[in-house]
């Protein structure tokens, strides 16, 4: 007999995290979990007045590893042995600050009940006098950087957000290394990542909100940011030239995720994208 052949999809949403095993033979459901976000569901570290909306990593983290072992244990611990990829996908934009091991900086003590160190949900909006400044920035260039991304860069994305962090949190802003996706952050958590220059960033994410493509060389060039703030200086050079498509490997899962998972090392963990672009996919959205 054939040995049967799955794979987990993990969707992060604004609410809960959803966690599915799927029989790559025939797109069959195996089995699913959810997982509420619990510091969420009690408003913490939002302020619906400000259009703050945050998100502690320890929710993701709790969530990630509650509805993976849930879904393994409702479809039979043997299955887990047939499991053999994972891939993720998240809102977005979604980032936060890490440090340089790539660590989230709301996972360090000192920042632990800071929102400004948390993931900045999607819906965030204490940006929005920086996207204006973003986009009446981006006239002054020949190249139009924001052509890719409607023509109009928005508080709910990267730069936008990364800008008012800075300016908002002096203690975050020395200890920030990067700016990261949480559809980037996941799969380097679960290969067990230590170095966030290794952090592979999702195509689907950058290409959208962070306003890199292939036609700028990547990321629009150091005086574009430098001139909007001197604050920005050298991130760009910290965050990433390279990126992946979301068929393509981030890496292995590591020992320390395979034995909480109780899965194998074999385990592939693919490279994020974004909920609504992976919806569209599974939609089974084609060219034109």
């Amino acid at each position: 007999m054939a040995k049967q052949k799955y794979v987990i999809g993990v969707d992060y949403g604004t609410d809960s995290v959803r966690s599915v095993i799927v029989d790559t033979e025939n797109g069959d459901e195996i089995s699913s979990a959810v997982f509420y976000y619990p510091r969420w569901k009690v408003g913490k570290y939002c302020d619906a007045s400000k259009s703050q909306f945050r998100q502690h990593p320890l929710d993701y983290i709790e969530g990630l590893t509650e509805t993976i072992k849930q879904a393994i244990s409702k479809a039979g611990v043997s299955a887990a042995e047939n499991i053999l990829a994972i891939s993720i996908d998240t809102t977005g934009s979604t980032p936060v600050a890490v440090n340089e091991q790539g660590v989230p900086l709301a996972l360090l003590p000192e920042f632990a009940d800071n929102p400004n160190a948390m993931f900045v949900l999607w819906k965030d909006h204490t940006g929005v006098g920086e996207a204006a400044e973003i986009n009446q920035h981006a006239t002054k260039f020949t190249t139009n950087y924001l052509k890719y991304c409607g023509g109009i860069y928005s508080s709910e994305w990267f730069w936008a957000k990364f800008l008012h962090i800075l300016r908002a949190d002096e203690k975050v802003a020395s200890s920030t290394y990067a700016w990261v996706e949480h559809c980037d952050w996941i799969p380097f958590l679960l290969t067990g990542g230590t170095e966030a220059k290794d952090i592979k960033a999702s195509r689907c994410a950058a290409g959208h909100k962070a306003l890199w493509a292939e036609e700028f060389g990547g990321l629009p060039p150091e005086d574009f940011f430098t001139s909007l703030d001197p604050i920005l200086a050298g991130f760009r050079d910290q965050l990433f030239q390279e990126t992946y498509t979301a068929d393509q490997k981030a890496g292995n899962l590591s020992p320390e995720w395979a034995t909480k998972l109780g899965l194998s090392t074999d385990v592939v963990i693919g490279v994020g994208a974004f909920d609504a672009h992976f919806g569209a996919v599974g939609g089974q959205i084609e060219p034109y």
